[in-house]
């Protein structure tokens, strides 16, 4: 298992579409990656569309990101990268 911090720097937050990005690209790895927020009150499955809505998350809050699987390394960096404003 492989966790990460991770600020977001998206402008918007995860709003509607920013979420829905962020499915996409948790789909592209066969992990299974979860979003945590940063107190632990919640966690969620990356590739769950309805799941990545309901923590509304604003820029500047932190998440974890939690991996586990064949690819869970590049999950993480893949995860990262896009909450970083970065091209994933």
């Amino acid at each position: 298992m492989t966790k990460e911090m991770v600020t977001i720097k998206l402008e918007n937050g995860l709003e509607a579409t920013p979420a829905a990005m962020l499915v996409q690209v948790a789909s592209r790895y066969n992990s299974k990656i979860y979003i945590q927020s940063e107190d632990g009150a919640v966690r969620v499955n990356a590739k769950s569309i309805m799941g990545m809505m309901s923590l509304g998350l604003n820029a500047g809050e932190a998440v974890v990101v939690e991996a586990d699987g064949d690819d869970e390394k590049e999950a993480v960096a893949g995860i990262e990268t896009y909450l970083s404003g970065k091209t994933a």
